[in-house]
């Protein structure tokens, strides 16, 4: 799993999964440029980088729904690293409803941030990987995206779409050794996770899922570092569900 001295890109990096993959990555060597818009939560996941690790990072506040805030992700990482070697898309914004009660201004921006995000990064970083014939790219998706969730409906079209572009662009950049995959989180204990569902929720899903509990952050890290690491340079195009075996899709 050595990924020491390769240069990564974490969206969404300031609390729960993304946190979690930051972490992961530095663990194993990588320097860290980390992406939020929270700014004091990335300050804090930088300073637990540094010290638990000691790897090069760099904080950028970005929106990644804005084409110019990740073209300016992009550059100032290369501008501090020289390359960028790993993106992770994590970023992701929802808040369970009734699909008639949406307005057009939350379809819009879970749409923004849930799809436009990952592509925005994408289109920026693959230029740049291409160039030096190597990259990997994780694709944050959902089992939402998979099988359809309660309450998700805008959500889960835009994790579907993020899977379908994963593997469409897996395809496109392969000839220049590029590995496009996704990993596909079932219900994480994040803390967005905990503040939006009920105690007699969280146990109602901890008796649906098989291995009779929901992931934890670090869980989801340990898929990303796979596809990460050299031992995946022969998967492209592929969604790995970490959801305790709750969707088993074929």
């Amino acid at each position: 799993m050595d990924i020491k001295g390769k240069k990564a890109i974490v969206t969404g990096a300031a609390k729960g999964i993304g946190k979690g993959i930051a972490l992961k990555l530095a663990e194993y060597g990588a320097d860290i440029a980390l992406v939020d818009i929270d700014e004091s939560g990335m300050k804090e996941t930088e300073s637990e980088v540094k010290d638990a690790w000691g790897v090069e990072t760099l904080c950028l506040r970005v929106d990644v729904a804005s084409l110019d805030e990740t073209r300016m992700m992009v550059e100032e990482t290369l501008a501090k690293f020289g390359c960028i070697d790993v993106l992770v898309n994590n970023v992701g914004w929802d808040i369970a409803q009734p699909f008639w009660e949406t307005t057009e201004e939350f379809r819009e921006k879970i749409i923004a941030v849930n799809y436009k995000g990952p592509v925005n990064c994408c289109y920026w970083t693959v230029p740049h990987m291409i160039k030096k014939q190597s990259g990997k790219i994780v694709n944050i998706a959902s089992d939402a995206g998979r099988v359809g969730s309660l309450g998700e409906t805008v959500y889960a079209g835009c994790k579907g779409g993020v899977i379908a572009f994963t593997k469409s662009l897996a395809r496109e950049v392969a000839r220049y050794k590029i590995n496009v995959n996704s990993v596909s989180p079932g219900p994480t204990m994040t803390p967005g996770h905990i503040e939006g569902t009920t105690e007699k929720l969280r146990e109602a899903l901890k008796r649906a899922i098989p291995l009779g509990r929901q992931a934890t952050p670090e869980e989801l890290a340990n898929a990303v570092l796979f596809f990460a690491s050299p031992l995946s340079d022969f998967i492209t195009g592929q969604v790995l569900s970490v959801s305790g075996g709750l969707t088993m899709v074929g």
